[in-house]
């Protein structure tokens, strides 16, 4: 009051900042979302664009500070994930007759092995990833008769060419084969003799009992895998999360994280729940875990999976609440050096666990940035 201020240098204008410095003033808001996803800078003229603006001084200390951190910023997504033993496929039978054998629920079935038997006959399990559709002979081509020759050849039968032919040279095996099984030896493989899957089987439930009789497309048996898996449904809009070999992390009921990897992703149609509700289109994944051991005595589970959306590696980071609006337009840091401060423009990039990746012309690892209490 009554001084003399001629002569008193003019300050820069500087940006307007946060609670606790004075207030925010009404011409100029900021708004950062709550997962830490975006941050949107309004001023009187709108929305200010997402440009670096240009280094200016600061009159003041601020109340806190924070580091400028060099690191590997993941975005990530949690989903609930059941682990088991993967899909249920149901064996059917094919052929009519009597169920004369059942193997026990839990129990392993492998290449050559009977999955069950009808009228005292095995219908054996073969490996292979096209189902057996049709009876094979002499003159038929196709994927299921290469499966056929495949799994002859691994039990010890030779003598044929494994491709997708089957020759006189493969029905000559196949009736060795039959021989060895108590089978007829007609060398045809007819529908319903054996069951194709990707492996060997783990039996889940039955459907059937010794004794009764079976029809074409009747229930016998549930199997799956037999090493366990996660199961996780996704919305279709997280599809770009689950690509199979994507790295995951799985936390299981004791709190226990380990590492998973993402090894099959199907398309699969939910029902509705309701007589009007209408179907829903999902994700499914199916993530193996690296640590078997530390999945044994968990039959079926619920765990926590957690999937990386995008990841930014060697980057400089700082905390979202770092971030100021210039009234210049664009985002702003208070680089705080040697007792004084002055805002730097950066360009921000990935935000994630409530940090973002910055950068700006001279912004350094080490660097120290002011922050709001």
């Amino acid at each position: 009051m009554g001084a003399d201020h001629e002569g008193t240098e003019a300050m820069p204008p500087r940006p307007r900042r946060r609670r606790g410095r004075g207030g925010l003033a009404a011409a100029l808001v900021v708004v950062v979302a709550a997962a830490g996803a975006a941050l949107v800078a309004v001023n009187s003229a709108g929305l200010l664009d997402g440009s670096a603006g240009p280094t200016s001084s600061a009159a003041a200390l601020p109340p806190a500070t924070a580091t400028v951190a060099r690191e590997t910023l993941n975005e990530t997504t949690d989903a609930d994930g059941e682990l088991g033993y993967g899909p249920v496929t149901t064996a059917t039978a094919r052929k009519p007759g009597t169920i004369t054998w059942l193997p026990d629920s839990g129990a392993t079935v492998t290449r050559g092995r009977p999955l069950y038997r009808l009228d005292a006959q095995p219908v054996m399990l073969l490996y292979g990833d096209t189902p057996a559709y049709r009876d094979l002979k002499v003159g038929v081509e196709g994927r299921d008769v290469e499966n056929l020759e495949r799994n002859l050849s691994k039990l010890g039968y030779d003598g044929f060419t494994v491709d997708d032919e089957y020759t006189w040279d493969t029905a000559e095996a196949v009736m060795e084969w039959q021989e060895d099984r108590g089978l007829d030896e007609t060398g045809v493989v007819e529908l319903g003799r054996v069951v194709f899957a990707p492996g060997k089987v783990r039996v889940e439930s039955l459907d059937t009992e010794r004794g009764q009789p079976a029809a074409p497309g009747q229930k016998v048996l549930t199997y799956t895998g037999t090493s366990k898996v996660v199961t996780v449904q996704l919305d279709a809009e997280d599809q770009r999360m689950a690509k199979k070999g994507a790295k995951v992390d799985v936390t299981l009921p004791d709190g226990k994280a380990v590492d998973g990897k993402v090894t099959e992703v199907a398309t699969v149609i939910v029902p509705g729940e309701g007589q009007e509700a209408e179907p829903e289109t999902r994700v499914e994944a199916l993530v193996t875990i690296a640590d078997a051991k530390a999945t044994r005595g968990l039959d079926k589970a619920a765990v926590d999976v957690t999937f990386v959306a995008s990841r930014r590696e060697d980057v400089l980071t700082v905390p979202v609440a770092a971030l100021v609006a210039l009234q210049e337009g664009g985002f702003g840091l208070e680089v705080v050096e040697n007792g004084r401060s002055r805002y730097v423009g950066v360009e921000t990039g990935l935000f994630a666990g409530g940090r973002v990746e910055v950068t700006g012309d001279g912004l350094t690892e080490g660097m120290t940035v002011g922050m709001p209490r």
